[in-house]
């Protein structure tokens, strides 16, 4: 069972703290279709569990201004790794894997920015 965020605590926050900003810890949703490859290709992630997206959407709606998400990054990248060493055991090229996971790094970036974390179109400040 995925962890629940506690909403109560962030809109007393914004209540008592207009404006503070809040940053998430530990808020990679794991997606479960990385966790799949890792654990087809030889991966041991058992009950691997994030926080749902649609947590995540919501809060940042709310005064959370960062929602770190390294967990489903290094999950994007093993991944990738992992499937390139499967299918090709000879391949010894850097450029060979770390190119596919890049791109899959990229895919998962594009999907929070886009479809979690409200922030398609927004320039950093």
């Amino acid at each position: 069972v995925p962890p629940p965020l506690a909403f109560e605590v962030l809109d007393a926050v914004m209540e008592k703290l207009p404006g503070f900003p809040i940053v998430l810890h530990g808020s990679s949703s794991v997606p479960p279709e990385e966790v799949e490859t890792i654990n087809k290709f030889g991966g041991k992630l058992e009950a691997a569990i994030g926080i749902p997206e649609e947590e995540l959407r919501k809060a940042a709606k709310s005064a959370v201004c960062k929602i770190n998400i390294d967990s489903d990054s290094r999950l994007a990248m093993t991944a990738a790794i992992r499937k390139v060493f499967a299918e090709k055991p000879a391949e010894f090229d850097p450029r060979k894997y770390l190119g596919p996971a890049r791109d899959n790094m990229e895919k998962m970036y594009m999907h929070k920015i886009i479809n979690v974390l409200g922030s398609d179109g927004k320039l950093a400040e």
